[in-house]
């Protein structure tokens, strides 16, 4: 019986010490597989670590292959065949780059002072050429095994402001002063050209009050002016004032209050921003030294200096005239006839019988013929007769009726309200 007895304990411990063992084998086995699964999540996420920080160097390694960018201005005698050349193209590439443009932009439109951009890789390798096509789009040509041209249409938004200064100086440099733009400062002096001489009209304190169009590139922060849309200068109490109107044939063009229109049949001064250096009637020749007749009126600007068509009407005459130099001559209506003289050459297209507009760009100022320095010499002849630029009194251009009139006086007055809104908001 006792030996019965202890067969039974020590069965019992046999037993229980194999169920401790495969107790702690289990935990043992959990444990070492818990610990592998957190050395290969350590692993991994180390790896990932590791990933992640290789992106920023990945990154710094793009960026270290983007592309410098080189701008060349076009210079006189440029062509984009020579600006190719210059920056040592193969022949045959300079034909593929030329023939991709070509089907999308004339290059003999690319004017002088624009700008081409080249992007180049660490290498030196042109990888890309830009250029405007106008000011809101750009055209970009890229050069890797094959070349693809893509047109790149900017954003561009539109908005009207208005000015309000007085005048101490000069309309133009008070302008300035004022942040209005020099484009809107010309055209301000083309349009109140029919009636008032800047040189004698304009005295200090007069007030000149502006609503215009703009618009700005956002991708290049350029801006381009557009038309005025009210312009007044006010002198000594006395208003001179126009308002914007598309005209029911189609035509933006300018009137007063009572519709009628600022153009008169001739202009008075021909071109921008220039000084009368010798007005018309008797005086002492400054190279003959004999007093004789000055027929015209005679404006000191630099040379290439734009001249404009006086009125409508057909070129009679161009070419050298004796000691008027290089010389145009235009028959205009009702029996007028304007002359300019000692230009420095002549507007492309000018010939004898082509049909110009007003204020259309003919010629450049110069110091051809008997001529002391670059000048126009400006006549205007009536029925064979010289006439003084400065003192003739021309009829109004076209005058508003009826329906269009009434349009037209809805219309100024929200241009006016608008304009007036702008000021003083």
């Amino acid at each position: 019986m006792f030996r019965i007895l202890r067969y039974l304990i020590l069965i019992s411990l046999i037993s229980s010490g194999y169920y401790l063992f495969i107790f702690e084998y289990s935990n043992i086995s959990e444990k070492y597989i818990f610990d592998e699964e957190i050395i290969k999540k350590e692993i991994v996420e180390d790896k990932k670590e590791k990933k992640e920080e290789d992106s920023p160097n990945i990154k710094k390694i793009i960026d270290k292959e983007q592309f410098v960018q080189k701008k060349i201005e076009i210079l006189q005698g440029d062509t984009f065949v020579s600006i190719l050349e210059n920056l040592n193209f193969k022949q045959k590439k300079i034909y593929e780059i030329i023939n991709k443009i070509e089907g999308s932009f004339d290059l003999k439109k690319i004017k002088t002072g624009e700008i081409i951009s080249v992007f180049e890789n660490n290498f030196g390798e042109i990888k890309k050429i830009e250029f405007f096509k106008n000011s809101e789009t750009i055209i970009s040509v890229n050069l890797d095994k094959e070349i693809n041209l893509n047109i790149i249409e900017l954003t561009k938004n539109s908005f009207i402001e208005s000015k309000e200064y007085k005048i101490s100086e000069s309309l133009f440099s008070d302008g300035i002063k004022n942040g209005v733009s020099s484009d809107i400062l010309v055209k301000i002096i083309r349009l109140f050209s029919f009636d008032l001489d800047f040189q004698r009209d304009i005295r200090v304190d007069t007030i000149v009050s502006i609503s215009y169009e703009f618009d700005e590139i956002v991708e290049t922060g350029r801006l381009e002016y557009n038309d005025i849309k009210y312009a007044s200068i006010m002198i000594d109490g006395k208003q001179l004032e126009y308002f914007m109107f598309i005209t029911d044939d189609g035509y933006i063009d300018y009137f007063n209050r009572e519709g009628k229109n600022v153009k008169k049949s001739i202009l008075k001064t021909p071109l921008d921003g220039a000084r009368i250096s010798s007005n018309f009637g008797m005086r002492k020749h400054p190279i003959s030294g004999f007093n004789k007749m000055h027929k015209g009126v005679d404006f000191a600007a630099p040379t290439g200096t734009p001249i404009y068509a006086g009125g409508n009407g057909i070129v009679e005459y161009v070419g050298r005239n004796g000691g008027y130099g290089k010389y145009i001559r235009i028959r205009h209506n009702n029996g007028y006839e304007t002359a300019y003289a000692h230009l420095s050459n002549y507007k492309k297209g000018i010939s004898k019988g082509v049909r110009v507009n007003q204020g259309e760009v003919i010629g450049y100022v110069g110091s051809t013929g008997n001529s002391t320095g670059p000048h126009l010499h400006y006549e205007i002849i009536y029925q064979n007769k010289h006439i003084n630029p400065l003192k003739l009194k021309l009829p109004s251009g076209k005058i508003l009726q009826g329906k269009e009139l009434e349009k037209f006086r809805k219309k100024y007055k929200i241009i006016y309200a608008d304009h007036l809104s702008m000021l003083y908001e």
